[in-house]
């Protein structure tokens, strides 16, 4: 054959492969399983945005809302309605994993669906009041050391919940014990618990850093320590992170997605490309700094090993302080 006739052939084969490449066609479907306005309607709305934006998808987007249960009744949706479906991506987050890890969702596990990939996350941060007299994270876990009830801490969510856990992944890290011990006070949102720290109802806030913004550009609340591996960017490259103080903490609340079940393998390799692509678009770092996400980004495998992992630790922690056998 000659060098005509191969590269002719060549062109012809990749053609037909690329022809053969599963693509999106008609509807494309984002669960979000909350009501709108929440982190994961967001992480729906904004993706399906930037999907359209780069052409990943032939339309648009369309955001289901399924609350319920903490992200239960869309898990078990996806589970027992939506196998096969190949154009249905759902919106995860660590609160996914926590409540996976507690057996929240009756009768399912994390192996169920199809992990694909997370785009960005909200960090956990440790903080006090201006005026408290703990002026780092060491002295206030030394302070949790000599007595684990004195220190009340104010959070978002409910007791369990990741707000929760935060606290006792960096006072477990720092040698603490009798963690079951340790105040926690759940309010409706961060905003509630933050105004009950600044207030001096309560010694310190646990939530995740786009929460205190305001409170910090206000100068009335300080933030011990960020649980990231590294310090923030931007505006919160002052911060200190546990790790730095010598506190092996990692509190990430990773937005992210799965999907169902029994999807062919070129399909779901299409979408965990496609959320590659999107994590380095130009598009997508504007969405992320206009929201105050940082950089946090796994797919395929990397992903699906991290989720377990997650999983695991969050149930030993768990279990250790009592909320699960």
């Amino acid at each position: 054959m000659n060098i005509k006739k191969y590269l002719t052939l060549v062109a012809a084969t990749s053609f037909s492969l690329s022809a053969l490449a599963w693509e999106p066609s008609g509807k494309v479907e984002c669960i979000a399983p909350a009501d709108p306005g929440g982190g994961w309607d967001f992480t729906c709305r904004s993706v399906g945005n930037v999907m359209e934006e780069l052409d990943i998808v032939p339309g648009n987007v369309q955001t289901l809302n399924m609350a319920g249960a903490g992200g239960g009744v869309a898990f078990a949706h996806t589970v027992s309605k939506r196998a096969g479906e190949e154009q249905v991506l759902v919106a995860a987050s660590t609160a996914t994993t926590t409540r996976l890890a507690q057996g929240q969702f009756p009768g399912m596990n994390a192996e169920m669906v199809n992990w694909i990939g997370a785009l960005g996350a909200d960090y956990g941060v440790i903080a006090v009041a201006q005026n408290s007299p703990y002026q780092d994270l060491p002295a206030l876990m030394e302070a949790l050391k000599e007595d684990p009830r004195s220190v009340k801490f104010a959070g978002g969510s409910a007791k369990g919940g990741w707000d929760h856990l935060k606290v006792l992944i960096a006072a477990r890290a720092a040698d603490v014990e009798s963690l079951p011990r340790i105040p926690y006070l759940s309010y409706n949102n961060g905003g509630e618990a933050m105004t009950q720290v600044v207030g001096g109802h309560v010694d310190a806030f646990t939530g995740d850093i786009t929460e205190v913004q305001g409170f910090l550009e206000s100068g009335d609340l300080r933030v011990l320590a960020v649980l990231s591996e590294e310090r923030l960017p931007g505006q919160y490259a002052d911060i200190p992170t546990a790790r730095e103080q010598g506190i092996d903490a990692l509190g990430p609340n990773w937005r992210g997605f799965y999907m169902p079940a029994d999807i062919p393998a070129e399909t779901r390799d299409y979408w965990i490309n496609s959320l590659d692509r999107i994590y380095t678009s130009e598009e997508w770092q504007a969405v992320m700094t206009q929201n105050g996400l940082m950089p946090f980004h796994m797919s395929a495998a990397e992903f699906e090993n991290f989720v377990q992992e997650q999983i695991q630790s969050i149930a030993d922690l768990s279990r250790e302080i009592g909320l699960i056998r």
